[in-house]
C-alpha cells in the first residue's frame, strides 16, 4: 500500500523512492526462496516493486517470521535457510555478492555449548550447612562459556559486588580491595544509581555500557571471578525474567576465540530479585539495604558468607554461521560506502516448552522487520535509474541474540574497509504502531549523521525525537555498536511514540505491550492485521539519508565528547 498526502499534513517516505530517488514503480518482480536441504518442500514467491510501499514489507516479514525457519536460530541447518533466501533474494533485487569468494556470505565460525540443566546445578550453604538450591529457569539461567564438557565450582565464597563496575575515569570501583579470583559474584544489572532522582553518577538514568550484561561477564573476568550472577530486575533490565527465561536455555553461542575462552568465570548467570533476597536472608542481609548502599560513593563488595556450589554438564562444538552482504557499486566513488544492517537470527526452538505447545520463537518484530526493511531499500536503491557516487552496502547479520556476535565478527573483519564507510543505518525490531509523528534516535545527539536525519523529516513535517526509554541501554543492544565503537558513524533510529493515531500514550503503551508480552517470546509473531504504513514512512526517511550520504562527499564525524570520535579521527588520519 502507497499513500502520499499534501504539503499541508505529511508525505509518507515512498515519496523519496518515488520522486527524489527517481525509482521506477512499475517494474514489479517476483522470485521463488530457495528450498531448505532438510524437512518439507516449501516455496515462497516475493512480488515487490521499486517504490518503498508497506506491502512489499509486510511480504518479506510474513516469510522471515514463518515457522519454515524455527526461529531462525543461526548454525541450525533449518535457521541458516533464513540466510539463503536473504541471499537469493537480494540477488533478485539486483545486489552484487559482496561477501567471501564471490558469495553474498561471511563465514562466522561459533562454538556453540549446550547446557544440560538435568546434570548441572547450582547451589549455596551458609553456616548452618542446609543447601539452597536454584531451581533452573526459575530461579537462575545459567552456563559456561568454556568448553570443557564438565566443570565444578567448588565452597566457592560468596561476594556481593554492587553493580559490578570498574570505572577508574568516574572514580568507581565496585571491586575495590576484591581478591575476587574463585568467587562467586553477585552484582546488579544496570549502572550504579541509575534510578536514583538528581544523582551525578554516570549518565544517570541513561545507561551506559557499564550497565549492560555483556559488560558485567567482561569485566567478572577481567577480575578472575569463579561465578558471575547477575541479579535480574525487570525494571533495570527494561524487560521481564521471561526474556531472561527464554533467551539464555539452549544453545549458547560465541566467536570462536584464540584462547578457548578460557580466562572467562567457569559460571555465568542471571538470578531472579526473589532469589537473591532469599540469598540474602540465609546470610542473615537485607537485599534492600546492600541495593541503597551500592548505589552510594564509597561502596565496597561484601562477604555474604555463603559458598556457592556448581556442576555444569555442557556439549560443545563449533559450528559456522553466516552474515550475508550485498553491494550496489557507486558510480563515481564505488571505494566509498553507505552500509545499511539488521540482524536475520532469533532464538531458534524453546527446548523446555511443554509438549504440544507452540515451541517457535518467530521473532517477527526483532528482527524480521530490520531485515525486510533493509532489503525494501536495497530494492529501492536498486531501482535508481542513476547510482549515486558512492556504493551502498546492505548488510544482514547472525547471531546478534547471543551479544552482537555477527556483527562483532564483520568489525574485526570487514568485508569493506571501515574507513571508508561515510556512515551507517541500523534497523532493529520496528514496531507495526503506525505513522508517527516523530522518530527516535537511540543515543541521540551522538552524530553530526543526524543532521542529515533532522533535514529529511523536516521535509515531511516530522522531527527526532530522542531515546523514549534511556534506561534500557538500546544504544549497547544492537548490531551498529561493533561498528560506532570502531568510528563509523551509524544512525540507530526507531519508529516514534507520538503516533498520528492516538499520540505519545498509544505510541508507549505499544512499546510496553510488546516488551511485556513478545519480545523475546513465542508472541513474537507475524500479524495480517499489522498496520506498516509507518514503517513504510521510516524506511523512506532511511532510505533518502542514505542516498543522500551517497550522493555527498560529506564524511560526517562523531560530535565533541563523544568516545567514538577519537576512532573515527584515527581512521580517516590514514586515508
Amino acid at each position: 500500500m502507497v499513500l502520499v498526502r499534501a504539503k499541508s499534513g505529511w508525505m509518507i517516505a515512498l515519496a523519496f523512492a518515488a520522486t527524489a530517488c527517481q525509482a521506477p514503480e512499475e517494474a514489479t518482480t517476483s522470485a521463488t526462496a530457495p528450498a531448505p536441504p532438510a524437512g518439507p518442500a516449501w516455496a515462497v514467491t516475493v512480488q515487490s516493486s521499486a517504490a518503498i510501499a508497506a506491502d512489499d514489507i509486510r511480504q518479506r516479514i510474513a516469510i522471515l517470521a514463518d515457522d519454515r525457519f524455527e526461529g531462525r536460530e543461526p548454525s541450525t541447518p533449518v535457521g541458516e535457510t533464513a540466510a539463503d533466501w536473504i541471499a537469493a533474494e537480494m540477488a533478485r533485487l539486483g545486489l552484487a555478492p559482496a561477501g567471501e569468494n564471490g558469495t553474498f556470505f561471511q563465514t562466522v565460525t561459533l562454538v556453540e555449548q549446550t547446557l544440560d540443566p538435568a546434570a548441572s546445578s547450582l547451589s549455596f550453604t551458609g553456616a548452618d550447612g542446609a543447601p539452597l538450591t536454584a531451581r533452573f529457569a526459575e530461579d537462575a539461567v545459567f552456563w559456561t562459556k568454556r568448553p570443557d564438557p564438565q566443570l565444578s565450582l567448588t565452597d566457592s565464597d560468596v561476594v556481593f559486588a554492587g553493580y559490578g563496575v570498574s570505572a577508574p575515569e568516574a572514580n568507581w570501583n565496585d571491586y575495590a580491595g576484591l581478591a575476587a579470583e574463585g568467587k562467586t559474584v553477585i552484582v546488579l544489572v544496570n549502572d550504579p544509581a541509575w534510578n536514583v532522582e538528581g544523582t551525578p553518577l554516570f549518565d544517570g538514568r541513561a545507561m551506559t555500557y557499564y550497565g549492560r550484561w555483556t559488560y558485567k561477564f567482561e569485566e567478572g573476568a577481567r577480575q578472575k571471578a569463579g561465578a558471575v550472577l547477575i541479579v535480574h530486575e525487570t525494571a533495570a533490565a527494561s524487560y521481564g525474567w521471561d526474556v531472561v527465561r527464554n533467551s539464555w536455555p539452549g544453545p549458547q553461542y560465541d566467536i570462536a576465540r584464540a584462547d578457548g575462552n578460557a580466562g572467562r568465570a567457569v559460571l555465568e548467570g542471571w538470578i531472579s530479585q526473589d532469589f537473591a533476597r532469599q540469598l540474602f536472608s540465609a546470610a542473615g542481609e537485607d537485599f534492600d539495604q546492600w541495593v541503597a548502599k551500592a548505589n552510594a560513593p564509597g561502596f565496597t563488595p561484601h562477604s555474604l558468607g555463603l559458598r556457592a556450589n556448581a556442576q555444569l554438564a555442557s556439549a560443545t562444538k563449533t559450528t559456522q554461521s553466516r552474515n550475508v552482504m550485498g553491494k550496489l557499486a557507486g558510480a563515481s566513488r564505488p571505494d566509498e560506502a553507505v552500509i545499511y544492517t539488521a540482524h536475520w537470527d532469533h532464538l531458534g526452538v524453546d527446548p523446555i516448552a511443554p509438549a504440544g505447545a507452540d515451541r517457535v520463537y518467530n521473532g517477527a518484530v526483532d528482527n524480521a522487520t530490520g531485515v525486510a526493511a533493509i532489503l525494501e531499500i536495497a530494492e529501492a536503491f536498486a531501482g535508481m535509474p542513476t547510482r549515486p557516487a558512492r556504493s551502498a552496502l546492505f548488510l544482514a547479520v547472525t547471531a546478534e541474540e547471543s551479544g552482537l556476535l555477527g556483527s562483532e565478527f564483520f568489525a574485526d573483519n570487514p568485508l569493506f574497509p571501515l574507513a571508508q564507510i561515510a556512515g551507517g543505518v541500523n534497523i532493529d525490531a520496528w514496531l507495526p504502531n503506525g505513522p508517527a509523528r516523530d522518530l527516535a534516535v537511540i543515543g541521540k545527539g551522538g552524530s553530526e549523521l543526524e543532521d542529515m536525519l533532522e533535514s529529511v523529516l523536516a521535509q515531511t513535517g516530522r522531527v527526532a525525537s530522542g531515546d523514549p526509554n534511556p534506561a534500557a541501554g538500546y544504544y549497547f543492544r544492537s548490531d551498529h555498536f561493533p561498528l560506532a565503537k570502531r568510528g563509523v558513524p551509524m544512525l540507530y533510529a526507531d519508529g516514534g511514540e507520538d503516533l498520528r493515531e492516538g499520540g505519545p500514550a498509544a505510541g508507549k503503551a505499544a512499546a510496553e505491550r510488546y516488551t511485556k508480552e513478545a519480545y523475546h517470546g513465542l508472541a513474537d509473531n507475524y500479524d495480517p492485521a499489522w498496520n506498516l504504513d509507518g514503517m513504510a514512512e521510516d524506511a523512506g526517511v532511511m532510505f533518502e539519508v542514505g542516498r543522500r550520504l551517497a550522493d555527498s562527499e560529506a564524511w560526517p564525524n562523531w560530535r565533541a565528547g563523544n568516545p567514538f570520535k577519537a576512532a573515527r579521527d584515527q581512521s580517516r588520519s590514514g586515508q
